[in-house]
């Protein structure tokens, strides 16, 4: 693909060494469509959670883990205009379906956008996207993603100047998903089990996120107890829950929590270790 020549002022917030929560919902989001639950309907702002995902402001850039429907809404209302590049967890729609809205950063960086995932992703991305991949020549710059592949083998890799290490997770019994370490803060989400090649991975963390669906188990998630079980199993100084479903009110489930683990939500920003 050819290098576009950057053409417009970029504003934005500065987020080098925090990790941000852009959104910390379950795939349908909290309010849920039509949901007439106590947390659906609840005015604590803590409750509600768009689509999955974190950006970590890295030395070199933005990183972005996945592409969620939500995005565009999401690095609006944290102020933040433009990504350097994309870690993809798995294909699923909720992780993947806000992808066009990369559109705007091609003009920014003055070439395609790195994205950084496994081999399955990449098709997903090529068969739902087909429009991005054309040899027919393009009415005007922008109307399509710029994108740039860089595929995800097993072992640690660069991305921004920044190591990376993968981390293979169960997403049910028929899925394979990727978690990610970067220094020592780990992003494990859409999981119910941790391989047992990949306990190693986890050692020593200051930070843990990690997937707690709702109350009670689920085919493809943690549920609340689980999770519980795994990170005190994993031992980082301090977890944070994500992906979660209007099942869990923030506050009552941060009271039933050990000290050193939370629900996080939208917005949240931690320091990066």
């Amino acid at each position: 693909m050819n290098n576009v020549k950057p053409e417009k002022k970029i504003k934005t917030k500065d987020i080098t060494g925090q990790l941000v929560f852009l959104g910390t919902g379950t795939s349908v989001g909290v309010p849920a469509i039509g949901c007439a639950c106590d947390v659906c309907q609840s005015e604590n702002p803590k409750n509600k959670r768009m689509r999955c995902s974190v950006v970590l402001g890295l030395p070199q850039g933005n990183l972005l883990i996945d592409t969620p429907p939500d995005m565009r809404t999401q690095l609006i209302r944290e102020g933040l205009g433009i990504i350097h590049a994309v870690l993809y967890t798995h294909q699923h729609a909720d992780h993947l379906f806000g992808l066009d809205d990369l559109r705007m950063f091609q003009f920014y960086l003055g070439h395609p956008v790195p994205l950084y995932c496994e081999e399955n992703v990449e098709q997903r991305i090529r068969t739902s996207y087909d429009y991005a991949f054309t040899d027919v020549t393009q009415t005007h710059q922008g109307a399509r993603p710029s994108l740039e592949f860089h595929r995800i083998e097993k072992d640690a890799f660069r991305v921004l100047d920044t190591t990376v290490v993968p981390i293979r997770l169960k997403h049910g019994p028929r899925f394979d998903v990727l978690g990610f370490r970067i220094g020592n803060v780990a992003y494990c989400t859409d999981t119910n089990e941790i391989p047992e090649e990949s306990w190693p991975k986890l050692e020593g963390l200051d930070v843990l996120i990690l997937d707690a669906l709702r109350p009670d188990p689920h085919a493809t998630h943690f549920g609340i107890d689980e999770a519980i079980e795994a990170a005190q199993k994993i031992g980082a100084k301090q977890t944070y829950f994500t992906h979660m479903s209007c099942k869990l009110d923030h506050d009552r489930t941060n009271e039933y929590l050990p000290d050193n683990m939370q629900l996080a939500y939208d917005g949240l920003s931690i320091p990066l270790t």
